[in-house]
């Protein structure tokens, strides 16, 4: 496998930014993009190929190319997980891409297909699940855990210690308070202040955030 050549999924805006922050801020080279098949609308895109994601396979195999899969937070991020697990059955290895304008340590734990963005803040003792998007200026405190499959937005806080379940969302600038518990799919609006644990499946809103009546699932699929 060439370890530098990528294909990244998508190709509308989050497909735009990774393909630019790639071609500038890393050592791989983007050699095409991916769209399900009912959304292929155009053969090129930042005058790259655009091939169906169902025969990627065919046209750029496992051996191939790595997959970086940017996609934001549809469906309360199931729509990223399920493309992301596909790939995966299917064999291919991913790209996982850091800015080198993120404040990070050596020992960073981190899994596959994530991003961070420039300004993002990662405190030691902290671990970075698969799958994972970190928008710019987000700041992960010391002893964070983030699970597999979350979206954190720009200019989110977190406290030291704090745990966020797989598929979470965090919104822009959204605070969540030292040593609490994001159940999983949980959904922080913008500019919330959470300060106790979540329950799955719920949304959160307000300073102090309450649960809404819609659920997670709602609220990203409106």
């Amino acid at each position: 496998m060439n370890q530098k050549k990528i294909v990244v999924f998508g190709a509308e805006t989050f497909a735009s930014l990774a393909w630019y922050c790639l071609s500038q801020d890393s050592p791989y080279e983007v050699v095409a993009f991916t769209v399900d098949r009912d959304y292929l609308q155009a053969p090129t895109h930042h005058d790259l190929p655009v091939v169906a994601f169902e025969d990627l396979i065919f046209t750029f195999p496992p051996d191939s190319v790595r997959i970086l899969i940017p996609l934001g937070y549809h469906a309360i991020n199931s729509l990223r997980r399920q493309r992301y697990e596909w790939a995966q059955r299917q064999g291919y290895e991913f790209v996982t891409y850091v800015s080198s304008r993120a404040i990070t340590w050596p020992d960073l734990r981190i899994g596959q297909n994530c991003i961070v963005y420039e300004a993002a803040i990662i405190q030691p003792f902290s671990n970075i699940g698969n799958n994972v998007i970190i928008r710019s200026a987000a700041h992960i405190s010391h002893h964070c855990y983030i699970a597999d499959h979350v979206f954190i937005s720009a200019c989110v806080a977190l406290g030291g210690n704090v745990y966020i379940g797989e598929q979470s969302f965090i919104g822009v600038g959204a605070v969540v308070r030292d040593g609490l518990r994001i159940a999983e799919r949980s959904f922080i609006a913008a500019g919330a202040v959470v300060v106790e644990d979540t329950q799955s499946d719920c949304a959160y809103l307000g300073n102090p955030a309450r649960k809404i009546l819609k659920s997670a699932l709602e609220v990203t699929t409106d």
